[in-house]
């Protein structure tokens, strides 16, 4: 794909990719806006840490496919 305000793919990244297996990878929502949200559309699972629960996103490429832009930003405009 190439790079616009919806996708940007930057494979100089040195985590790059963070995720394994998608052919286009948005790079766009490098930080999931999502992370925050109790309810979000991806796969994450949670470990507790000293006594608190915290998400933990490093299975979950729901923000880097380029499919999703559209969801995501429905959810943030909530």
């Amino acid at each position: 794909m190439e790079n616009s305000s919806r996708f940007f793919e930057n494979k100089k990244c040195e985590y790059f990719p963070c995720h394994k297996g998608l052919e286009d990878f948005n790079c766009l929502f490098c930080y999931c806006p999502m992370y925050g949200k109790e309810n979000c559309p991806g796969n994450p699972s949670y470990m507790e840490h000293n006594g608190r629960r915290i998400k933990v996103c490093s299975d979950c490429s729901f923000p880097h496919k380029p499919e999703n832009y559209d969801v995501i930003m429905g959810i943030l405009s909530e």
